[in-house]
């Protein structure tokens, strides 16, 4: 579940995500009033938490998990996203439900 977003960032991430990964649970947090004052901030770029569980993960590295994250989200990394925090599960990963 994305928590929403004044200018409509947020719900972009979410569509990109669930659109390339079909997520089982996704959680997407705007943490841009940690970082006021911050050079990625003041340039427009969005400081983001999230936490996905897909089955697209399974057998894929962390590495590799955080690379189709970013893939997914390239056209706003570097503009609409500054930084990304990502962790990313398997259904198996993420416990019980």
């Amino acid at each position: 579940m994305a928590e929403p977003g004044p200018d409509g960032r947020v719900e972009r991430i979410e569509r990109a995500l669930r659109a390339a990964l079909s997520p089982d649970h996704l959680e997407i947090v705007d943490e841009g009033h940690l970082h006021r004052g911050h050079a990625g901030a003041a340039g427009g770029g969005g400081h983001f938490r999230v936490r996905i569980v897909s089955d697209a993960f399974e057998g894929a590295s962390r590495v590799h998990r955080h690379r189709m994250v970013y893939a997914a989200l390239q056209d706003a990394m570097g503009g609409e996203i500054h930084a990304l925090a990502v962790v990313a599960l398997t259904p198996a990963e993420s416990g019980p439900s």
